[in-house]
This record gives C-alpha cells, sequence and structure tokens, in this order.
C-alpha cells in the first residue's frame, strides 16, 4: 500500500490569474520546510498538491505531518492510501488502511468525491458501494450520516484513487514571500511574537528588531526573545533578528526630557531605528504588537504621536483585541509560556510613574528637541547585532 499526503488550498484557490504564482511560493516553502523529513514528488491538480515520498519506508509520516501543519497558505492536510481506480482495490484499499479507526468506532459514513468523470460510478454509488463493504466487514459499525464518529473519504483524482479518514486543519493563511517584506518590533513580551505570527500567515515575510538595554536589561531577555522567534520561524520560515543598543538613547532621555514624556518619546526612537533598519533589509513596512488601551503608550493620541515618527505603513494586527484573545493565540502558538519567562525587556525600563495618555505632537516634539535625535540614533544604527533565527 502506497502512503501520500494531500495538502488542500484555501484562500489561494480565490486568487485567479495571479494563482500560479501563490501555488508556486507554496510549493517551494513545503520543498523548503520538509526536505529533512525526506524526497518527495510533489504534482498539483484541482486545488490539491501530492507529496508522493520517493522511499516510503525512510518517510516519518508523524513529522512531516508536524511540518505540513505549521506552512501558511494550506487550508486541511490528510495522510492517505493511493490505489488503482477500480472498485475492488479501493473497497480492499479502505478497509485495510483505516482499519484501526473503524474497529475503535461505532458509526461511520463514507464521502466520495469524483474529480476524475471518467469513473464508471458517480460519487453516491461510490459510498454507497464502500458503505456496503465496510459493514460486512466491520460488524462493530452502523451507518450515522449526520454525526458519524469516522468519516471515511474516497477521492477518485486523475492520479489515482484516494482514501483517507477525515483531513486535519491547516495553518490557513497566504505562503509567507507572497505578502511583501516587513520589519517587525519584538519584544520579550506576550503582544509581539502574535503580531509577527499573524502578518506572516498573511504571507508577509519578517525580518525581528529588538531593542535591548544592557546592563538594565540581562543576556537572559535576549536570549528569551530568541526561543520566542524560533517558535515563530516554524510558521515564518528562517529570519534575521537585528538586536539594537538602546541605553544609551534611553540615558538621554531620562536626562534631559520630562519625565511624563519619557514612553512616547522611547517609542518614537524605536520607530526612527527601526524604519532606517527596514529600508536597508528592503522592507516596506513596520509591524508592532500595539492593542488600543491596553497600556498608557498605546491610547489613540500616543499612538498618533508615536505613528508621526514613520514615513512607511505601521500595521499593527493586534490594535482590536483583547489580553485574552492575544494569550489565546500565544498559547495556540506555544510563545506564551516563554513570554511570561520573568526576564524584563526595554520597556520596562525607566517607566514613568505618571505617563501621558493623551500627549500632544507638538509637546513631545518641543521635548524631544532637546536631544541629539539624528546622532543618537546614528549611533545605535551602528552598532546593531544580526542573529539568524532557525
Amino acid at each position: 500500500m502506497k502512503e501520500v499526503m494531500l495538502i488542500k488550498l484555501g484562500e489561494i484557490v480565490l486568487k485567479g490569474l495571479n494563482k500560479k504564482n501563490f501555488e508556486d511560493k507554496l510549493i517551494k516553502n513545503i520543498r523548503e520546510k520538509i526536505a529533512e523529513v525526506g524526497e518527495f514528488e510533489i504534482k498539483i491538480m484541482q486545488s490539491t498538491i501530492y507529496l508522493m515520498p520517493q522511499n516510503e519506508n525512510d518517510v516519518d509520516f508523524a513529522q512531516l505531518e508536524k511540518k505540513i501543519s505549521k506552512i501558511f497558505g494550506i487550508a486541511r492536510y490528510t495522510r492517505a492510501a493511493w490505489c488503482q481506480k477500480n472498485l475492488d482495490s479501493i473497497k480492499e484499499t479502505v478497509a485495510e488502511y483505516l482499519q484501526k479507526e473503524l474497529r475503535m468506532a461505532k458509526t461511520f459514513k463514507v464521502e466520495s468525491k469524483r474529480s476524475d468523470k471518467k469513473f464508471e460510478l458517480k460519487s453516491p454509488e461510490i459510498s454507497a458501494a464502500i458503505g456496503e463493504h465496510i459493514l460486512e466487514r466491520f460488524s462493530n459499525l452502523s451507518v450515522d450520516v449526520n454525526h458519524p464518529e469516522i468519516t471515511i473519504m474516497v477521492e477518485i483524482r486523475d492520479f489515482g484513487a484516494y482514501v483517507h479518514a477525515d483531513a486535519l486543519p491547516g495553518a490557513g493563511g497566504l505562503p509567507v514571500g507572497m505578502g511583501g517584506r516587513a520589519a517587525v518590533l519584538i519584544s520579550g513580551g506576550i503582544d509581539s511574537p502574535v503580531a509577527a505570527w499573524m502578518m506572516a500567515k498573511r504571507g508577509v515575510e519578517l525580518v525581528a528588531i529588538h531593542f535591548a538595554s544592557p546592563p538594565y536589561t540581562s543576556p537572559r531577555a535576549e536570549q528569551k526573545v530568541v526561543a520566542l522567534l524560533n517558535k515563530v520561524a516554524q510558521f515564518s520560515g528562517k529570519l534575521e533578528m537585528i538586536t539594537v543598543p538602546f541605553t544609551q538613547i534611553q540615558e538621554k532621555i531620562k536626562s534631559n526630557c520630562a519625565e511624563d514624556f519619557f514612553t512616547i518619546i522611547m517609542r518614537r526612537f524605536m520607530i526612527q531605528i527601526a524604519q532606517k533598519l527596514a529600508q536597508k533589509y528592503r522592507c516596506k513596512a513596520l509591524i508592532t504588537g500595539e492593542s488600543l488601551g491596553q497600556v498608557a503608550s498605546q491610547t489613540i493620541s500616543a499612538i498618533a504621536c508615536t505613528e508621526a515618527a514613520a514615513q512607511m505603513p505601521v500595521f499593527r494586527p493586534l490594535i482590536g483585541m483583547d489580553k485574552d484573545e492575544i494569550v489565546a493565540i500565544a498559547r495556540k502558538i506555544d510563545t506564551f509560556e516563554t513570554s511570561i519567562l520573568p526576564y524584563e525587556d526595554c520597556c520596562t525600563v525607566f517607566t514613568p510613574r505618571h505617563p501621558k495618555t493623551k500627549p500632544i505632537l507638538s509637546d513631545v516634539q518641543k521635548e524631544e528637541s532637546k536631544l541629539n535625535c539624528k546622532e543618537l540614533v546614528n549611533f545605535a544604527i551602528e552598532n546593531i547585532k544580526i542573529t539568524k533565527i532557525l
């Protein structure tokens, strides 16, 4: 029996004349992701990608499933058994390939899809014939078309017949690389890794920018960010983390500017530095983990003052989400437990007692004018450190 992996496309099927570009990118991403699992022949037809092992004995299908589950652009996926396109072969394959699941269940139904219209039976006839065969072979089973414990799927396609149980949900979204390239401002908190993941899901290739403030922040804080990005990179693919030295800027703000403006001025510096780095690394936008009203620097007025420092789009995918929603995604992508490790990032350094929640841009700029912003920005950019992720 030959086992394969069937991958079902989602949003890609709606792309019209650009569909092939999305399909090609998805196949390229799949090839890169599964290279260490084994060698595969990959075909695509009728919104389905077929992964056929060159040597089935060398493929760990459990590992393959784990890899496939984290590739954006995939709606559903399933392991399946291939067989010849004749009814007797399909019957035997169903009974053999799914025997473990069928022996454990009490109810079942059969769904058939006849993409190859040359096949002699229509879909309802295929389902009826397979269902009758299963009832003869497995005395523990009865038919339940509304709420079956197991659904047997039979697909008659150009390359043969495929038998499988229910497909598993994929990561969804669009293939990474089709949405352009953007720089994400990444901290060690809960929000920014989720924002990075959400934009990667929309096909955006990521560059990560992290601000470090030694000795106020420890090496463990930076290691924590690397760990978070390794989690994100399982979905987004390889990326680079740019670590920006931020201590000097924060100390200058503290020494020269009014305390209640500290956070806003700090975030404006982050935007200016990130923008210059984004341009250097061919990024067309910035990404932040801001959520409206979550903290003092994320009110409408504060965000507007921060936004004024940017000359490129700033995407905030979490802007309308509450903390519970963000945490739910963090748990889903396995970043939450790392995010809550007690290693503080630079945003907690010199936190003002009473930060401005409704800052006026002209007042912020007046305080900011006390600093040599250009010199501070250039120093930070000249002293960056690059870390390869995955």
